[in-house]
């Protein structure tokens, strides 16, 4: 592994440590401003693990208030981070506590701020902007923080720069602003926190990260914050504590021979074994059998035939598709042929209220109906709606031995939260965004619990109508099987959303088929499309027993390729063209991943459909790492076992358009 280790990124964490009134974060208590954390009085306890060391400040006020510092820092890449806490431990309502934010402050000429904007709209767009032009502002408001905007940055300045992210499932804003000889950053998590607190009432903070480095080069940040991201904030893979690796995923929904709305609605306790055992006998078996929407009864007690989306709520298996301990035994099943299940929830909203009170036990008081909106929210800021939510989910996942969790949410919840600060009175504004996404983070946290109980998975699947809820603390508990809903269409928005989306999040997955509508049924699955959908998490789409013309070899090929590829998935990730939209299809695509240690991997070329030019050349990058511009490296072409070698440059000649290449890399 590369060295980043970072003296002065450390001094400045010491230096915190031992002056915890130099953190760089300020809040207004009462009308008087703090910045800081109080420098008396303080209690402190440092705990360090091979990765990490953590210090937990306390400081207790006179009337009551408790405030709580988490400071963090990873030796091996100069990484801070931190979180504030704040409790009422005493009788009465505390004074307001407003404008909470994170100030970092930047010395250094030609600031340039990179990152990419969200999901939806956006489609993980990438900017570059020179602040020395103006000002920059980000706002999310719709309390799924990754659409439209993203809260990861890259701040380039002077000689070298920093990655900055805040973690918060929830409403945030950044600000970076250029005065000529300083570049300021502004973060807040809570857009407009302003609130007292009842006695016992705790809240905090976003998780806010400072990842400085040394070198002023895009590669080098990149897979600067790769290497971090993958060492010490990838979930677990099981209870062994190892981290998540890459693996392959399916649906059989579409395998039933009968209606399917979308998801699992269709599977019935005789249509999955078919699949799977045609799977395995073409040697096609996937790591993941992935189980979606509407395997659950309806609230008045029926058996949805194809409204998966108006019949959440119950958690409760369909008797009808599901009768004794079908589904147990399907589970079962993939467990002995070597493959984990994964389900689908929907915790955040309910349908029928009545009849969930009538036949689930449902408190009427836990839906949230607003005028004008037509999904009713389910409140699981209260306590017993907590508990009979997350009670309903891990009682179904442990009955049935079901690995993995899988998590929708298809509302924005930021207007819920602020209908809901109206009824709290004056002075309360933020108080439900901070109950509801710390709730949703304990929620995955138990649910972890409930899997790891019996030999499950160590990590769940965000998902938020697709990219919305990839904050780094949610990514702390769970990977993007697919990072966007739109990367189930074109092979070309899947190349445009690798070029951007990689470098910030490794752990991601995209389907493997090219489609017309994000679900429909048909689609091509050539060898483009497969080398262009190769992440950590392949979703292979397909039938294999409904579809007469399957062709089981480009399954096979593509799975095995995969499966050659996959150990340097998580590795430095290099884009080696410019990106392009997804209706830009007149250009190349060309990426590499690399083992640094090995000094391995591989790249991926694309000529594009619209694509003249026969002929790329393009730098690599990792070929010069070391600055040694003499090394030489191996390139093996895969399809044709040519084997050559350069100094640092690779030219490759297409065929044909919507031609894909797999070149290995080796130094020699």
């Amino acid at each position: 592994m590369k060295n980043y280790t970072n003296p002065a990124a450390e001094a400045w964490y010491r230096s915190l440590v031992s002056e915890p009134s130099r953190v760089p974060f300020a809040y207004t208590y009462g009308g008087t401003r703090v910045s800081g954390f109080p420098g008396t009085d303080v209690s402190a306890v440092t705990v360090s693990d091979d990765k990490c060391e953590t210090t937990t400040f306390i400081y207790e006020k006179l009337d009551g208030l408790r405030v709580k510092l988490i400071l963090s820092f990873y030796p091996a890449y100069g990484v801070t981070e931190w979180t504030f806490w704040f409790e009422n431990a005493g009788k009465t309502d505390s004074a307001v506590l407003e404008d909470l934010s994170t100030t970092l402050t930047f010395d250094g000429a030609s600031p340039v701020l990179r990152g990419i904007l969200g999901d939806h709209g956006n489609q993980y767009r990438p900017y570059n902007v020179d602040l020395t032009a103006g000002e920059v502002h980000f706002t999310s408001d719709s309390g799924r923080p990754t659409h439209v905007n993203f809260p990861y940055f890259n701040l380039e300045h002077g000689d070298g720069g920093a990655m900055l992210a805040i973690g918060w499932a929830g409403t945030w804003s950044a600000d970076f602003v250029y005065d000529g000889s300083v570049t300021t950053c502004t973060m807040r998590s809570t857009n407009n926190l302003r609130t007292y607190l009842k006695p016992g009432e705790k809240i905090r903070t976003a998780l806010f990260v400072y990842a400085p480095y040394t070198v002023r080069d895009e590669h080098y940040a990149t897979n600067f914050w790769r290497s971090w991201f993958v060492n010490c904030n990838l979930p677990a893979t099981d209870a062994s504590g190892a981290h998540v690796e890459p693996f392959s995923t399916c649906c059989v929904s579409n395998d039933t021979g009968l209606p399917n709305s979308d998801g699992s609605i269709s599977e019935r306790y005789y249509t999955w074994k078919p699949s799977l055992e045609k799977m395995i006998a073409e040697d096609v078996k996937v790591d993941i059998r992935w189980f979606d929407a509407g395997w659950y009864t309806a609230p008045d007690g029926s058996s949805p035939v194809s409204d998966w989306w108006g019949t959440v709520g119950t958690w409760e298996l369909d008797p009808v598709k599901w009768p004794d301990k079908t589904f147990l035994e399907s589970t079962e099943f993939a467990r002995e042929n070597g493959m984990r299940t994964l389900m689908w929830f929907e915790p955040e909203r309910v349908t029928d209220v009545e009849n969930l009170v009538k036949n689930y036990g449902y408190d009427p008081a836990w839906a949230i109906r607003r005028e004008g909106v037509g999904s009713i929210s389910n409140n699981i800021g209260i306590p017993a709606c907590y508990d009979w939510t997350v009670g309903r989910i891990c009682k179904v996942l442990a009955e049935n031995k079901v690995e993995i969790y899988r998590e929708d949410n298809n509302s924005d919840p930021g207007a819920l939260w602020k209908y809901l600060d109206t009824l709290e009175g004056d002075n309360r504004t933020g108080i439900t965004e901070c109950r509801f996404v710390d709730g949703h983070y304990r929620m995955w946290d138990d649910i972890i619990a409930c899997t790891l109980s019996f030999g499950g998975s160590g990590f769940v699947d965000s998902c938020a109508s697709g990219g919305g809820r990839n904050d780094l603390e949610s990514l702390r508990r769970g990977v993007p099987l697919l990072r966007s809903d739109a990367d189930r269409t074109t092979t070309a928005l899947r190349l445009s959303m690798t070029t951007g989306f990689n470098k910030w999040i490794p752990f991601c997955g995209a389907n493997t088929k090219e489609k017309v509508g994000e679900l429909d049924a048909t689609g091509r699955t050539d060898v483009y499309t497969w080398r262009a959908s190769y992440l950590p998490a392949l979703n292979v789409d397909s039938q294999f027993t409904q579809d007469p013309d399957q062709d089981f070899s480009i399954l096979r090929f593509g799975l095995h390729e995969w499966a050659k590829l996959k150990k340097y998935l998580l590795k430095d990730f290099y884009v080696l063209t410019p990106w392009h939209d997804k209706n830009d299809r007149a250009g190349f695509t060309a990426y590499a991943f690399v083992d640094e240690d090995e000094q391995r991997g591989a790249v991926l070329a694309f000529r594009m459909e619209d694509c003249e030019d026969d002929t790329l050349t393009v730098k690599l990058p990792f070929a010069d790492s070391d600055g040694d511009c003499h090394c030489s490296w191996k390139l093996t072409d895969e399809d044709t076992g040519e084997t050559w070698t350069t100094d640092g440059e690779m030219t490759l000649t297409f065929a044909e358009k919507r031609e894909a290449r797999l070149i290995w890399v080796e130094k020699e």
